[in-house]
C-alpha cells in the first residue's frame, strides 16, 4: 500500500513516520510539508521519498492512502480532499471536534467507496494490551471496574477553541482504550478543571465516569496542569485486582532516537521494573509486559485495504468514542448524567 503522510510536525515526524516505515505491506510514498525547515527534515530523514508542498500535488502523483496529521483546525478539509481524490484515509485524533462532524466525514468516505480510520495508536500501548491479556486470562473473575489515569506535566500543551481541551486530547486516547477494552457506554458523568487561556477557557483536567452496557464501571482521570507525570491502569474484579503502571515506552524510545524498524522484535516492551501486579487469593505476582507496537495499526490497515483483515479503527468506532466525549462535555457543563448521543453539547 503506497501511503502518503500529510504534515511533518511533531506528530507526523515522531508518531507516524517511524511506524509507517516499520509496518508490513506499507510503503511511505510521499510526505507533504510546507515549511522549508520541515521539508528539509523530511528529506533528510527519508532520502528518496518525494516531499510535496500540498496534498493536491501528492494525490496527483498517485498514492493508495494518506495519513492526515496536521492541526485539528485544518484536518477536516484535508480529509475531505483526500476522500474526493479516491484515497483511503487515516486521520489523526481527534478527526472531528464532535460526533456530528465525524459522521459527516464518514458519510463522505462511504459515498466515495474509500476507508476512513482514526489513528488511535494507544490501542497498541503495552499497558492496555497487558491489561486486556489479564482480563482474557480470567483470574480477575467478573470485572467490576477499571480506572485509567494519564497525567502529563504539559500546561503549555493545552489548546483553546472548538478543537482544543484535554478531553479532545488525552481523553480521546483514554476513552478509546476503555471502549476497546470494555465495550459500549450506557451513561456518562464528568467533572472538569477549567483553565483560562488567552484564547479562551479550556478543560485542563477531568474525571469521567462511565457505566458500560455490560454493567462494568470505568473512570478516566487526566491532567496536564498539576505538575505530575503518571500513567496507570487499575482493574478490579470479584477475583482480585490488577494494577499496571506504564513508562509510555514507545514514545520515550522515539525521542531517544530509537526506531521500531531497527529495534525489530525488541520494540515496545515495558521494562521489568514497570510490570504490573496481579493480586488474587492465590497471592501476588508481576505480569510480564505484552508488546506495544504502533506499527501494527498500519500493518493491519494495509491488510484491510487488501481485504485480508478488519480495519484497525473504523470510523464508526471513532464516532462512538467522540459521542462519549460530547456527553462528557455536556455532563461537566450541566452537572448531570448524560447518555451518549442524547442531546450532548457540541461546544
Amino acid at each position: 500500500m503506497r501511503l502518503g503522510l500529510v504534515g511533518y510536525g511533531n506528530g507526523g515526524r515522531h508518531f507516524h513516520a517511524p511506524y509507517i516505515a516499520a509496518a508490513t505491506g506499507v510503503e511511505l510514498a510521499g510526505i507533504v510539508a510546507r515549511a522549508p525547515e520541515r521539508r528539509a527534515l523530511a528529506a533528510a530523514d527519508y532520502p528518496g521519498v518525494p516531499v510535496y508542498t500540498s496534498l493536491t500535488d501528492m494525490l496527483a502523483a498517485g498514492v493508495d492512502a494518506v495519513t492526515i496529521t496536521t492541526p485539528p483546525a485544518t484536518r477536516r478539509n484535508l480529509v475531505l480532499e483526500a476522500i474526493a481524490g479516491g484515497a483511503h484515509v487515516v486521520a489523526d485524533k481527534p478527526f472531528a471536534s464532535d460526533a456530528a462532524g465525524a459522521r459527516e466525514l464518514l458519510a463522505a468516505a462511504k459515498a466515495k467507496g474509500v476507508a476512513l480510520n482514526c489513528y488511535q495508536n494507544r490501542r497498541w500501548d503495552a499497558d492496555i494490551r497487558t491489561a486486556a491479556a489479564v482480563v482474557k486470562g480470567g483470574e480477575l473473575g467478573a470485572l467490576w471496574s477499571v480506572e485509567s489515569r494519564f497525567d502529563l506535566d504539559e500546561p503549555g500543551g493545552l489548546l483553546a477553541g472548538p478543537h482544543g481541551g484535554l478531553l479532545r486530547d488525552l481523553g480521546a486516547h483514554q476513552i478509546d482504550q476503555i471502549l476497546w477494552l470494555l465495550g459500549p457506554v450506557r451513561s456518562v458523568f464528568a467533572l472538569v478543571d477549567w483553565v483560562d487561556l488567552p484564547d479562551g477557557r479550556v478543560d485542563g483536567g477531568y474525571s469521567v465516569e462511565l457505566l458500560h452496557e455490560t454493567g462494568v464501571r470505568s473512570r478516566a482521570v487526566a491532567t496536564k496542569c498539576n505538575r505530575n507525570v503518571e500513567k496507570e491502569l487499575r482493574l478490579y474484579g470479584d477475583g482480585g485486582s490488577y494494577i499496571g503502571r506504564s513508562t509510555d515506552g514507545q514514545t520515550a524510545a522515539i525521542f531517544a532516537g530509537k526506531r521500531p524498524l531497527t529495534e525489530g522484535d525488541a520494540w515496545g516492551y515495558e521494562p521489568e521494573s514497570a510490570w504490573g501486579v496481579l493480586a488474587t487469593a492465590a497471592g501476588r505476582r508481576t505480569i510480564p509486559s505484552e508488546r506495544g507496537a504502533y506499527q501494527d495499526f498500519y500493518t493491519q490497515f494495509a491488510a484491510a485495504v487488501r481485504g485480508e483483515a478488519p480495519f484497525p479503527v473504523p470510523g464508526e468506532e471513532t464516532i462512538r468514542m467522540i459521542a462519549v466525549l460530547d456527553a462528557a462535555r455536556t455532563s461537566a457543563t450541566e452537572g448531570r448524567v448524560v447518555q451518549p448521543g442524547a442531546g450532548a453539547a457540541r461546544a
